[in-house]
């Protein structure tokens, strides 16, 4: 075998690290197999996710098998796919040790992904199971024959997967392969275990019962969702029962249905010639551990409606017919899901989803919560636990969203509007991300893990074998950017406080369009039930997304909007609200993600004509709604200097006028807003507003004075309760001169006039002198306002404007 890449240099860039042993290993396969890998041999390895491991085992390999091995090093396509999965994963290079024979599978490309009906074929043909569905390929041939077809077709598929350019983007499509070879895998099972129950033995029994005895094995969890890993818990429930017409008893066929489950299980996960694939679990059926394997389908309905807790219906959400009898299978996954999503109604079902996840968070052992990729903050269970909440609690009456995979469901909520598009696309990519960390994790030795590795060598592997990163700091980097904005927006999301609102809202309430609306409309509150489903069809008919987030909403808002004085005029005042932002992202995300602004929105509406009549003016301070901040008063200082803005930038006093009302309307709309909802004290709200006022009296008279004087002196006096209040909003300045582009008006005679080369004015507040003087004649207290007149030194009680 010739090679020209021989240098050093050369083989680290390929990817070698024991650079050292690298040419005595060529050699001896060199001497092994010939020229059967012929001069393009060495560059493959730069593909490799770890070289050296690659040669050892191909080595390995070529020592035990030089014939199966000078085969397939004939053809470039075979080397490749051979050197891909070799690099990568010691458990299948192991596996073709063991089985040369299965080199075969890597002739010929996958150019296409098995279907879930090949697969089911190609296992049952393993075991040579005929159309009764038994095994004639029993005990621990049938149990090694399957395995070693599993693995097989696991061999051509992680050639396919790691030879894809952006292995990110092919997950979704090898979990569900992975996820029908597993049906398959049990279907083949259960037939060998056909076999087995009907051979001399303790638990025999007739062939003709067992052919009577109908089991459906219902796929849980990832199995069910198919969304598998490469090597992962396969959950399953099992259900039995007799074929109809057959006269079997029902407990008998019970008894011989849980020999069969008991059996399949063994054929998967128990010693043998050829190692255990992975485990059954079948722990989420009712009662857990304790409870019975096997039970009829109405015996699980019973349960459901006694005594199950709200996990389990979290965990029913993937149900799926996997394997045995489908008919009974569908039976049951139909029978179950009105349970399971009706299961939000229950008492604080929001919050002990919540809980759980927190639990399964705490459980993790302090030395692994930093590594893990599953189960920690950041993990996969963020997005999985957040999911699958938004679809238990809003799929109660939207069909479109009662779908399995995780992928599927967050297309579907996207689509539905209860989570925005590009949050969906964010978790999405996270997921896979997260996804393909674990596949090449658990691919390496063929066992299951979910941890990081922490030495820089597996990271460094782990980051060629993904193409998430160059090297180790690269892949770790991407990691932890990931994990945080998964957590972001699991806190964002799954602590979302509307989740628990819309849970909590009766189902027949979520039910707009029922002839009982009306009625129901009239019963919490509303004066005209008839017009309120007018402004309600009218807020959601269409398509658009805003009609289709309203729809979901309106239950609850209407029920907030019941709580305040006039809930006619708050649904109206929404209708035009909502008609008036029309389709921006900000005030549909905000209705959507913030349970404590839309909440606030409502009050202020259905509280204060006022108000809608102002927000009907500025829909967009619907905004504030979501912060405290910007609803607390502004301060003398802020609202001075938008003052000297607003009279700088419109230079005709008209206009300038308009935009000093215009400021006065919004700043007096956001004092309302504050009084409304407490953010505000009622002492604050009218220091405030004397404030706002003293602003736009500055600001006009501004604009009035801008041209040349001579002008007279000129106060304004503050009276009644702008009178009291106003000697505590406006602070004392420091100093009353004016700087910046306002300087003020400086008097150049004794008489003080002002000059005419200066004409200008200020923007402080008034000095000591003039704050709070008392006025008779009325009896109530007054003061003079700020001014724009000359300065009077001599007359400090009217102070002029400096």
């Amino acid at each position: 075998m010739r090679r020209e890449l021989t240098s050093l240099s050369d083989l680290a860039r390929l990817g070698f690290a024991r650079l050292g042993s690298v040419r005595a290993q060529f050699d001896e396969l060199d001497a092994l197999v010939g020229d059967g890998g012929g001069d393009d041999l060495m560059p493959l390895f730069g593909a490799v996710a770890d070289p050296d491991q690659a040669l050892e085992a191909l080595l390995r390999l070529a020592r035990a098998h030089p014939d199966r091995v000078r085969r397939t090093l004939g053809s470039a396509g075979a080397t490749r796919r051979l050197l891909l999965v070799l690099g990568a994963s010691s458990g299948l290079a192991d596996f073709v040790q063991r089985r040369p024979e299965a080199l075969e599978a890597l002739e010929a490309p996958l150019t296409e992904l098995p279907t879930a009906d090949d697969l089911r074929a190609g296992m049952l043909a393993a075991v040579g199971a005929g159309e009764d569905g038994i095994a004639t390929v029993a005990g621990e041939p049938g149990r090694v024959a399957l395995r070693v077809c599993y693995r097989r077709e696991l061999l051509r598929l992680a050639a396919w997967d790691l030879g894809q350019p952006r292995a990110v983007e092919a997950v979704q499509a090898v979990t569900a392969v992975l996820a029908d070879l597993a049906a398959g895998a049990l279907d083949a099972s259960l037939a060998v275990a056909r076999a087995d129950a009907a051979r001399p033995g303790p638990g025999r029994a007739a062939r003709d019962d067992i052919a009577n005895t109908r089991l459906a094995i219902i796929g849980m969890g990832k199995a069910g969702a198919r969304e598998l890993n490469y090597v992962s818990d396969v959950d399953v429930i099992f259900v039995g029962e007799p074929a109809e017409d057959s006269g079997l008893d029902t407990d008998r066929a019970v008894a011989i249905a849980t020999r069969l489950a008991m059996l399949t299980m063994r054929g998967i996960h128990e010693l043998a010639l050829e190692p255990p694939l992975w485990e059954v679990d079948a722990n989420l059926r009712p009662e857990g551990k304790d409870g019975a394997l096997v039970r009829t389908l109405e015996s699980h309905l019973v349960y459901y409606d006694r005594w199950a807790r709200d996990w389990e219906f979290q965990a029913l959400l993937k149900a799926r017919a996997m394997a045995g009898d489908r008919e009974l299978g569908e039976r049951y996954v139909e029978r179950i899901a009105p349970k399971v999503w009706s299961s939000s109604e229950r008492p604080s079902f929001v919050e002990q989803v919540q809980r759980m996840r927190e639990r399964v968070t705490e459980h993790i052992p302090a030395e692994e919560s930093e590594y893990q990729i599953k189960l920690g903050a950041g993990g996969l269970r963020d997005i999985e636990f957040t999911v699958q909440l938004l679809q238990l609690v809003h799929g109660r009456t939207d069909e479109t969203i009662r779908v399995r995979s995780t992928l599927e469901a967050l297309d579907a909520l996207a689509d539905a509007g209860y989570i925005g598009r590009a949050e969906a696309g964010e978790f999405a990519e996270d997921y896979r991300v997260l996804r393909l960390l674990e596949h090449r994790l658990q691919l390496e030795r063929l066992s299951r893990t979910h941890l990081m590795p922490r030495d820089e060598d597996r990271l460094r592997v782990l980051a060629r074998s993904s193409g998430l990163g160059g090297n180790a700091e690269e892949l770790l980097t991407r990691w932890q950017r990931t994990k945080v904005a998964v957590r972001s927006l699991h806190e964002r999301l799954f602590y979302r406080p509307l989740l628990s609102a819309v849970a909590r809202m009766p189902g027949a309430a979520l039910a707009l369009t029922s002839e009982q609306a009306e009625a129901r409309l009239s019963a919490i509150g509303f004066a005209n039930a008839r017009g309120a489903l007018g402004h309600i069809a009218a807020l959601t008919q269409g398509v658009s997304r805003r009609a289709t987030i309203q729809r979901h909403l309106l239950p609850v808002l209407l029920q907030w909007l019941a709580e305040g004085p006039d809930p006619d005029g708050g649904l109206l005042a929404f209708r035009r609200i909502s008609e008036s932002l029309g389709d921006a992202h900000w005030f549909l995300r905000m209705l959507r993600d913030s349970h404590e602004a839309a909440g606030r929105l409502m009050q202020a509406l259905s509280g204060s004509r006022f108000v809608v009549e102002l927000l009907e003016r500025y829909p967009e301070a619907v905004g504030w709604l979501e912060n405290d901040a910007d609803l607390r008063p502004r301060s003398w200082e802020a609202l001075r200097e938008e003052t000297s803005a607003t009279v700088l930038r419109h230079r005709e006093p008209d206009a300038a006028a308009t935009a000093l009302r215009t400021a006065r309307r919004r700043e007096v709309l956001r004092l309302a807003l504050a009084g409304i909802l407490d953010v505000a004290k009622i002492e604050e709200l009218g220091q405030a507003l004397s404030s706002v006022t003293t602003a736009i009296l500055s600001g006009v008279l501004r604009t009035i004075r801008r041209e040349d004087g001579p002008w007279p002196e000129f106060a304004i006096i503050a009276m009644g309760r702008y009178g009291e209040r106003s000697s505590a909003s406006v602070p004392t300045p420091t100093s009353s001169t004016c700087t910046g582009r306002s300087p003020a008006w400086r008097p150049s005679s004794p008489s003080g006039r002002p000059s005419r080369s200066s004409p200008s004015w200020c923007v402080s507040p008034p000095t000591t002198a003039c704050r709070s003087s008392s006025t008779r004649g009325s009896g109530r207290r007054a003061r003079t306002a700020p001014s724009c007149g000359p300065s009077a030194p001599t007359r400090p009680t009217t102070r002029a404007g400096r």
